[in-house]
């Protein structure tokens, strides 16, 4: 069945307030974004600015994490309320640099994903493999518990409107990207996983992003992939020519 592709941008820790009002006025210029489901993913300060910036524009506006909790003593986290309030309606979940910086666990992003569901936002889930795990032949093992771990509890209906990313540890931010048939092979093993937990009609509607290293000189042939239902960008998304020509190659799907 066909998906409606997702290109998100994920901004990490880049872009002030005024950073942001102006990279999304180039990218709204550039009016691209009918080509697919489009989200940027901003740090936590930009977020009231971007979801001003991109009113009326079909661009939705997506955190960078979420708490697990809906109020009470989390120094530092920010509730699904608080997000939904502010005009939030995706949140990135369990990105490798959250478990390799922060601690983030299987079971966190679990309870934040489970906590997204619970207020409307829709869950952009990370999961992939290290360099060493893939070496040693692992990495079907390692997304495989991953996937188990972030969706166990989730009921069907949540997982359907969840958003899966597959994001090669080894290659977010490295300039390394896995080429496109191994990328397609690793989606393609996640969606049999999710189809173990929900069955094929679910699996086949969840979209799967490829995240690591997709720039504007492969997304197309990334995105010519069958199970590739999308990106998650990271630093092609700061450069609007860039993001929207990776936005442009997601035609391709339909």
């Amino acid at each position: 069945m066909k998906r409606k592709p997702v290109i998100a941008g994920n901004w990490k820790m880049n872009k002030t307030v005024a950073e942001t009002k102006e990279l999304i006025a180039q990218i709204r210029k550039l009016n691209v974004y009918k080509a697919a489901e489009v989200v940027v993913c901003v740090p936590f300060t930009d977020l009231a600015s971007a979801v001003k910036a991109c009113k009326g524009a079909r661009i939705g506006v997506g955190a960078q994490n979420i708490a697990w909790a809906d109020k009470g003593a989390f120094t530092g986290e920010i509730s699904a309320e608080m997000l939904k309030e502010a005009g939030v309606k995706y949140a990135v979940i369990g990105h490798s640099e959250r478990r390799q910086y922060f601690g983030e666990t299987d079971a966190g992003v679990n309870k934040r994903t489970a906590q997204s569901l619970k207020h409307g936002i829709i869950p952009i889930v990370c999961v992939g493999e290290t360099e060493s795990e893939r070496n040693d032949g692992v990495t079907d093992k390692v997304n495989e518990s991953q996937i188990r771990g972030a969706f166990a509890g989730i009921a069907a209906e949540g997982a359907r409107k969840t958003i899966v990313a597959y994001e090669p540890v080894w290659a977010i931010g490295t300039g390394r990207t896995a080429t496109k048939e191994d990328a397609d092979a690793a989606i393609g093993f996640i969606r049999r996983v999710l189809a173990k937990l929900y069955g094929k009609p679910v699996a086949n509607r969840i979209r799967i992003l490829y995240g690591g290293s997709m720039n504007a000189k492969n997304c197309d042939e990334l995105m010519s992939m069958p199970e590739i239902d999308g990106g998650l960008i990271g630093g092609a998304s700061l450069i609007a020519a860039d993001f929207c020509r990776i936005i442009e190659s997601a035609k391709s799907k339909f």
